[in-house]
């Protein structure tokens, strides 16, 4: 698919949409601790200094510490020139998390010049969507792995919501309407959208050129189809082997734009795509 010059423009400086991931970096902050969905390839109670997936930090960071490494970080010689975006990716979900607010506040107040970017499995995204825009949010990333909620509830064990827990089918319907009435208000907002697609072979692999077809027509700019990391409650499940990824993602293509760079980040991870720095490790080493 085509990139127009205005999609060209939206992701410019951002590696994680398209842009030039070989020269320009980002940056996550681990401030966001809680997560308000459980799902089923989901953990985040281990760690390892050469462990890349999402959820993965080796510490949580207060706002005002994490606007220390991004200082730190900026003012090195070697990270400071390529880091374009700051990232908010959990080891929960962001917009669970009141810090997360905070802590974009203070970036924008001090570097305003960097993109600020966020990933979130939508479940808030209607309610708080007034706070993104209030921080002028460039990039949102939403995890859509369903959009029929029975698919949804073998995904999902829980959706915590309003102050009530929700599980099975029940639970997948709640969160899979908000998270596309978020990203249709994301997109009427500008805001540039990627969606990440877990791929679990047997469960959601029909769902996707569902959802491709969706997410398109609602305004997402890219897709990021993502191989299952085979733990948690899918621990016995086989992830697709990389010739199904690349087809799964080549019949994608033709209703939207895929993102083949993933390395599926840490939610700590520094620098470039590939290269990843955790934060804490960044006095040591620049």
């Amino acid at each position: 698919m085509a990139t127009s010059c205005k999609g060209k423009e939206k992701i410019q400086g951002h590696p994680c949409f398209g842009g030039n991931h070989r020269k320009n970096g980002r940056m996550h902050l681990a401030v966001a601790p809680r997560c308000n969905i459980k799902c089923g390839y989901c953990t985040r109670r281990h760690d390892c200094a050469n462990e890349s997936r999402p959820g993965v930090t080796s510490r949580l960071l207060t706002p005002a510490e994490a606007m220390e490494k991004v200082r730190e970080t900026m003012g090195s010689p070697i990270m400071g020139p390529i880091i374009k975006v700051i990232g908010i990716a959990g080891p929960g979900d962001p917009l669970f998390n009141p810090e997360t607010f905070e802590t974009f506040r203070m970036i924008d107040a001090e570097y305003p010049e960097l993109l600020k970017c966020m990933s979130t499995n939508g479940l808030l995204l209607p309610e708080k969507m007034h706070l993104l825009k209030e921080i002028g949010l460039h990039s949102l990333t939403v995890t859509l792995n369903a959009l029929d909620p029975r698919v949804g509830a073998r995904i999902y064990s829980y959706v915590h919501h309003n102050g009530k827990t929700y599980t099975g089918e029940e639970g997948a319907e709640i969160l899979v309407r908000n998270q596309l009435e978020g990203i249709r208000l994301a997109a009427e907002l500008d805001m540039t959208i990627k969606i990440n697609t877990v791929c679990i072979p047997g469960i959601n692999e029909e769902e996707i050129p569902l959802i491709s077809q969706k997410v398109k027509s609602l305004g997402a700019y890219v897709m990021n189809i993502m191989p299952l990391i085979p733990q948690a409650d899918f621990a016995g499940i086989l992830p697709p082997s990389p010739k199904r990824l690349e087809a799964l993602r080549a019949a994608n293509e033709k209703v939207i734009g895929q993102f083949k760079h993933c390395n599926q980040c840490r939610a700590d991870a520094v620098g470039l795509i590939g290269q990843d720095q955790p934060v804490l490790q960044l006095e040591a080493r620049v």
